[in-house]
């Protein structure tokens, strides 16, 4: 089972308990995504939703937009009715409350994986990007890991981090089973100092993009300010994403096929079909 294959059979899990409003607006409740991510009391799962609230207050968000309060009134005995305190979620809230949940639960690290991805698919519909080609979806994904990458290095910056190419051998380490952004290139063939994230496929840049995105949130979170600590987590992060695809029978990234384009080759082609038509 590939890595996309993997967020498919997650995505039910989580897209059979999303709501549509009139307006066709997705939205889940927080009492039903409590259950799917095996919590059993509200006591804990709303401390991790006021962290998942501060998480988006600190990125800039209006918190209002994304955690909508929809308290309901519910039968506790006979014709006795007490208030119950629950949300609308937006898909970008509940991505949050997945960063904070317990990473312990098997069913959390799914859900990271799942809201991480397709909150970076919201600028196009879900139905558009199943219907790209792979070298579209391969022109998507590299677009998201650039931009992820810059900011992650803006994170990475304030935490101390001064050696870059160190800090992000660390994340390819962890999720590539010790090999550097060297090894990789060579087991790919590639010339030297060629990107190796332009001679990714879909499935390969999806698990480094969650990778770049879980490093960001764990830096900020943990307010990390060494830079061998940063290095550590992104070692860690890499390493847990790893064993995550490993656990769900997933393929790892260095079995994963290498496209016979770059995408810097396909974009050459784009740029010479455009100027012969």
């Amino acid at each position: 089972m590939n890595n996309i294959n993997l967020i498919k059979n997650t995505e039910n899990t989580f897209e059979k308990i999303k709501h549509i409003d009139e307006n066709g607006v997705e939205y889940w409740y927080a009492r039903e995504l409590m259950k799917v991510l095996n919590y059993k009391d509200w006591r804990y799962f709303d401390a991790v939703i006021k962290k998942a609230k501060i998480s988006c207050r600190t990125s800039g968000t209006t918190e209002l937009d994304h955690f909508v309060v929809n308290n309901k009134m519910v039968q506790i005995g006979s014709n006795a009715k007490r208030k119950q305190k629950d949300y609308k979620l937006t898909r970008y809230a509940c991505y949050l409350i997945a960063q904070n949940a317990n990473p312990k639960l098997k069913i959390v690290a799914l859900a990271q994986t799942y809201f991480a991805v397709q909150t970076r698919k919201q600028e196009i519909s879900e139905k558009d990007y199943n219907s790209l080609t792979e070298d579209e979806k391969r022109f998507y994904q590299r677009d998201l890991t650039r931009k992820g990458n810059y900011s992650l290095n803006k994170t990475a910056k304030e935490a101390g981090v001064k050696n870059f190419d160190k800090f992000h051998n660390s994340g390819y380490k962890g999720l590539y089973n010790g090999e550097t952004a060297n090894d990789i290139a060579k087991r790919k063939g590639l010339r030297y100092r060629e990107d190796i994230l332009d001679n990714m496929g879909s499935d390969e840049l999806i698990a480094n993009l969650f990778r770049i995105s879980q490093t960001e949130q764990k830096l900020k979170k943990d307010n990390v300010q060494n830079e061998n600590e940063a290095n550590k987590a992104h070692y860690n992060i890499g390493k847990n994403i790893r064993e995550v695809i490993e656990k769900n029978g997933g393929t790892m990234p260095e079995n994963l096929p290498t496209p016979k384009k770059s995408i810097k080759e396909l974009e050459k082609e784009k740029t010479l079909n455009k100027k012969l038509t």
